[in-house]
């Protein structure tokens, strides 16, 4: 394999540039109730061998996962120490080379320098072997899918048989941010650990640790305003830490006090970089900030709470209180709309122009 080859399969696909990535993260934060969950089972002998970990992007499924596949990789080796991050048990984790651990992602494709829009059924048939074989070490063995509701059809049929009639000791640990893409066949094997957004103080440990680890620096200002712009997502709150998010918050914001009003020039000059092949991370960013700014504002309007004075002054002027549920129906459409852009891989310009267009029509109404 050539070493461009070699790397690309050495790194996730959803990878955030220039920070650890999961399977390299020494500490979780926020999530020790499902960790507890997991080591249980594994210490009373009862370990189920699906597990999902499902809950939003950004707040830790997949560091959780390596860190189970390291608990359970230990488990019945006493020289093993899945927390000893000098150890060789996770430095084999961290560059994918333990030869009872089986990781299935998106695959990289050096003709087009891109990775795949799915997990195809050739990446999943790699089980066969994994399986087939005899353990290279005793005790278990650990698959891994990041993300599971990438799978396409055939990959997601291929992957059941395996969950069907695993062999002994073998774990599947399914990591997934949309679970209800997943057939329910598989879903129905599986143990969920529904994760939840992390408190603001995990997401501010998180992120002064992944800073720190990437040797970056950041003012105090700007961390605390990505950290309360987050959503509870360590990823969200690290990309807005570079400035470009804020920037980008920033434009959101001003587009939705100029409601019922619109921008034409900036609308249509931020669909079209928005839609530019290879800014998938800037499109997501762009629809978690819009999307997170709309919920607060109904949120501030319905409970008259908010922690952004701008925000809540905005969501009065903005939001009627008859209308409040017109405002919510807007939020759940635009939020389906861009998830079946991005699925079914529809065009993302449109997606950023209808969006505003029936934000538009409802401040228009509220101001009538």
């Amino acid at each position: 394999m050539a070493a461009a080859d070699t790397k690309a399969r050495d790194e996730e696909p959803d990878r955030l540039a220039g920070f650890p990535a999961p399977r390299e993260t020494v500490r979780l934060f926020g999530h020790g109730g499902a960790q507890e969950q997991f080591e249980r089972a594994l210490a009373e002998d009862r370990l189920h061998h699906g597990w999902l970990i499902s809950g939003p992007e950004g707040i830790g499924k997949a560091t959780l996962a390596y860190a189970l596949a390291r608990e359970a990789l230990a488990h019945d080796r006493p020289g093993d120490d899945p927390d000893d991050p000098d150890g060789p048990l996770f430095h084999q984790v961290a560059g994918r080379a333990h030869p009872n651990l089986l990781i299935l992602n998106r695959t990289y494709n050096p003709k087009t320098k891109r990775y795949s829009q799915w997990i195809g059924v050739d990446e999943v048939r790699r089980l066969r072997s994994f399986l087939g074989g005899t353990a290279a070490q005793t005790g278990w063995r650990v698959v891994v899918v990041d993300r599971a509701d990438e799978l396409n059809a055939q990959a997601a049929n291929a992957l059941l048989k395996g969950l069907e009639e695993p062999p002994a000791k073998t774990i599947f640990l399914l990591v997934a941010t949309a679970e209800g893409r997943l057939p329910v066949t598989i879903r129905s094997r599986c143990r969920s650990l529904r994760l939840h957004p992390l408190e603001d103080a995990d997401v501010e440990a998180a992120s002064r640790q992944a800073l720190a680890d990437a040797e970056e620096e950041i003012d105090e200002e700007t961390l605390g305003t990505a950290i309360a712009l987050s959503e509870g997502s360590v990823r969200r709150a690290l990309v807005l830490s570079g400035g470009e998010g804020i920037a980008l918050y920033g434009e959101i914001l001003d587009a939705f006090r100029k409601l019922p009003r619109l921008d034409s020039a900036w609308l249509h000059k931020k669909a079209e970089r928005l839609s530019a092949p290879g800014n998938t991370e800037q499109l997501e960013l762009f629809f978690a900030l819009l999307l997170g700014l709309l919920e607060r504002l109904i949120r501030a309007r319905a409970t008259e709470t908010s922690r952004h004075r701008e925000e809540s002054e905005l969501a009065d002027t903005l939001i009627a209180d008859s209308d409040l549920g017109r405002w919510a129906e807007a939020w759940e459409a635009i939020g389906k709309a861009h998830d079946e852009t991005l699925g079914l891989n529809l065009d993302r310009g449109v997606l950023v122009l209808e969006s505003f267009d029936r934000l538009q029509s409802l401040a228009g109404a509220t101001n009538r």
